[in-house]
């Protein structure tokens, strides 16, 4: 690392201490020259993630385009933002862990669905409606029918 005062390239640690809730290491460091003090901060560099949309257009993975769209399919619903925030936090971390560089839309959308179907079934069916596309009444009813159906199925379990 080179001294940002005298430009040598030795420095030596003299203390490391984890920061942002540990994703990134704070280093103070000693040039060899000098013997002046400067910080640095060490984090890993994440892999960029890439949407493959239907359509075959890739983008780069946006986790406030998830945020958004879960805000929206719960709005005037009592669904803690909290619980937003965790879920959008656990797919995003899932999909790096995955260690996919391209990442199907209808990957996405199908986890967002599942966690909002746990969250709040009216949430889960506005989602379901925008992603779904429904063309018509007839079929959100189906959707509706299925998520009873599941519904009836876990009680007799």
């Amino acid at each position: 690392m080179k001294c940002p005062y005298c430009a040598f390239d030795e420095s030596r640690v003299v203390d490391s201490r984890p920061c942002e809730e540990g994703t990134m290491i704070r280093r103070r460091r000693e040039c060899a020259k000098c013997n002046k003090r400067f910080t640095t901060y060490e984090r890993v560099e994440n892999i960029p993630l890439i949407v493959v949309k239907k359509g075959g257009q890739r983008t780069p993975f946006d986790k406030n385009k998830i945020f958004n769209g879960m805000i929206k399919a719960c709005e005037k619903r009592p669904v803690p933002i909290d619980a937003i925030k965790e879920v959008v936090d656990d797919l995003e971390r899932s999909l790096y862990q995955s260690e996919m560089k391209e990442v199907p839309s209808s990957l996405i959308g199908e986890q967002v669905m599942t966690a909002l179907k746990t969250l709040d079934q009216v949430a889960y069916v506005r989602f379901a409606s925008v992603y779904r596309q429904f063309k018509d009444v007839a079929s959100f009813m189906d959707e509706l029918e299925r998520l009873i159906s599941e519904k009836q199925t876990e009680g007799n379990s």
